[in-house]
């Protein structure tokens, strides 16, 4: 089969609703908030794999996932946010990854909202819409680095940093060598793609 075609089938595949999804929930110390982010999961462990990654925690973190019955992978030292979500990224079996957090911050009920508005993107985002939760000291930082990002991407980037949205396995895979292991690994995705001319999506959510 020529190049082309393999490329198109691996696409249509991916943008497949029935392909398989897999949902990942990157876990430090938050033994007091996984329970309940875990027990909104419960819907989606007949259509989707999901797997929890404890960063080293301290506390369990790792036990409550474990005993709720979900699939664990352990970091042994404290890596950070973005690469507990690259650890997610290697090892899913899914076309297509569901990012969440696991504080207790995203409702796993909009998850369907993400996927049933994928169509043609790349990557849809949950975007957090007025009434959603934001501390008032990161506002300032939020709002200048909102301005950056849609200078250097040239477009209105409504949420940049959104820790749930749904994306291709096969795109994401693409740039884990520039994405960083701390917090700005959704920031630096979002530009990345918006960059290289992929499709982005949006929909509304509250936090």
């Amino acid at each position: 089969m020529p190049q082309s075609e393999i490329e198109n089938a691996v696409l249509s595949k991916a943008k497949d609703p029935q392909s398989k999804i897999t949902i990942i929930v990157p876990a430090y110390n938050v033994e007091a908030s996984l329970g309940n982010v875990l027990e909104g999961l419960r819907a989606w462990r007949d259509r989707a794999e999901i797997i929890v990654i404890d960063d080293a925690s301290t506390d369990g973190t790792a036990q409550v996932a474990e005993s709720a019955g979900y699939r664990v992978i352990r970091h042994r030292t404290n890596k950070g946010y973005g690469a507990a979500l690259k650890t997610g990224i290697r090892a899913a079996a899914g076309d297509m990854i569901v990012m969440m957090d696991a504080d207790g911050e995203h409702n796993a009920a909009q998850i369907s909202c993400l996927l049933d508005n994928f169509g043609d993107n790349d990557m849809v985002v949950g975007a957090r819409s007025k009434g959603s939760h934001f501390p008032l000291i990161r506002r300032p930082g939020k709002w200048l680095l909102g301005k950056v990002a849609n200078y250097l991407a040239q477009t209105d980037i409504p949420d940049l940093n959104s820790g749930l949205r749904a994306f291709r396995k096969d795109v994401a895979k693409l740039f884990l060598h520039i994405l960083p292991n701390g917090f700005s690994f959704t920031t630096t995705l979002t530009l990345a793609l918006f960059k290289e001319g992929y499709n982005i999506g949006y929909v509304p959510i509250t936090t």
